[in-house]
């Protein structure tokens, strides 16, 4: 089992930046694979970035590729995601989820643990 909470959500002007965290617990953290995922006010949810943990190898959504970074610290059972030169159209709730599965995770139904979302509001 893993709980997943998520912080650091919200209001930036566009072209600034924001820093996401996720604070796991549970002992295994370090054997689940961490994405990122948004949903926008009538928007099906949406994948962000994922970073396996076998390897530590990452992988983004192409709208966000050279402005977002994925990263972890196991020890500090923590996911984080540091979103640079934000667009008024990256404004959605965010969500955390994990899943103890292997391989390019990138669909909601892939993802076994959520939390429960943080807010970015990017104005113009």
């Amino acid at each position: 089992q893993v709980q997943l909470v998520e912080s650091g959500g919200g209001s930036v002007q566009a072209g600034g930046s924001l820093r996401l965290s996720c604070a796991a617990s549970g002992r295994t953290f370090s054997r689940y694979t961490a994405d990122w995922f948004r949903q926008a006010p009538g928007m099906e949810r949406e994948f962000v970035a994922g970073i396996s943990w076998v390897g530590g190898s990452t992988y983004y959504a192409d709208s966000v590729k050279g402005r977002i970074t994925i990263s972890r610290d196991n020890a500090k059972k923590t996911l984080y995601l540091q979103m640079n030169s934000l667009k008024p159209e990256d404004t959605a709730v965010y969500y955390c989820a994990a899943s103890p599965k292997v391989g390019l995770l990138n669909r909601p139904e892939d993802m076994d643990y959520w939390g429960k979302g943080t807010l970015v509001t990017v104005s113009s």
